[in-house]
């Protein structure tokens, strides 16, 4: 797999359609945690901490056929609509297919709960 410097130059490697997918999320992202992406271990992550990797909050990385968004914290974030599957250590995830996956409001729900839950540094 390539090396990438920047989250950017991740997104832009991409297929069209998980190009799209990205590009899509990196907005709402960003609002949620604004300049806090780095590449980390080869693929998108934003932290609260110092470095990337301190304190990670959410990821994205491309597998064949999906890209995967997750949070480190995820099964602490209250998902009513039961589309965060649950993960080793604590993590929860999507995987999104196609655009149609993506539903702006529920993920920036979430962002903003994985945001609280990690600033709080507590297990709820």
């Amino acid at each position: 797999m390539a090396k990438f410097a920047i989250v950017q130059a991740y997104i832009d490697s991409l297929p069209e359609y998980q190009h799209e997918i990205a590009d899509n999320l990196l907005p709402l992202i960003e609002t949620a945690l604004p300049g806090a992406g780095a590449i980390w271990y080869g693929h998108p992550v934003w932290s609260l901490g110092p470095t990337p990797g301190k304190r990670p909050v959410c990821l994205i990385k491309a597998y064949p056929g999906h890209v995967t968004f997750g949070f480190w914290r995820g099964q602490e974030i209250t998902d009513p609509s039961g589309c965060l599957s649950p993960g080793t250590r604590g993590m929860a995830s999507v995987k999104l297919r196609t655009l149609d996956d993506l539903d702006a409001g529920l993920f920036t729900t979430w962002l903003q709960q994985a945001r609280k839950v990690e600033e709080a540094g507590t297990n709820q």
